[in-house]
């Protein structure tokens, strides 16, 4: 399994992987094409390949020069429960090593919570309509003593 950097020419692949949350209160997901263009643009994001095979996608943001904000991990249904999530979580915080700051925000019933607490992010603070979606969220951040 590798990430592999998205360009615009991913959009569609991405509006794909991303349209596969649509109804989940959980996940803040893009929907256009717009709105995926500028997440390329402004995000750094990977696709998620197991051989020949596109499983998902991961982001993260550089907030400044000590700060990373992971701004998303979706693995398609089909691939989900088959340690991908995990895996990719892996290849990025390598990734991120050199950041003193980790976090990400997540809806506190989302499975992926325990993915995240499992790599040693603890909940920071909880936010009420963090989106604007009518759903709270937690801000996980990894203390810098388990970043290495």
């Amino acid at each position: 399994m590798k990430l592999e950097r998205a360009t615009v020419s991913d959009i569609q692949t991405l509006l794909e992987i991303e349209k596969t949350t649509i109804g989940l209160k959980l996940y803040s997901g893009y929907f256009n094409e717009k709105e995926v263009e500028e997440y390329v643009k402004n995000s750094i994001v990977y696709l998620i390949k197991n051989d020949d095979d596109i499983v998902g996608s991961i982001s993260y943001d550089v907030i400044d020069a000590n700060h990373a904000d992971i701004s998303g991990l979706v693995i398609k249904p089909e691939f989900q429960k088959q340690g991908f999530g995990r895996k990719a979580m892996e290849l990025l915080l390598e990734k991120l090593k050199d950041y003193k700051k980790l976090s990400l925000v997540v809806h506190p019933d989302n499975h992926a919570r325990k993915l995240y607490e499992s790599f040693g992010f603890i909940i920071e603070s909880r936010k009420e309509n963090f989106f604007g979606d009518g759903e709270p969220r937690i801000v996980m951040v990894k203390p810098s003593s388990t970043l290495n």
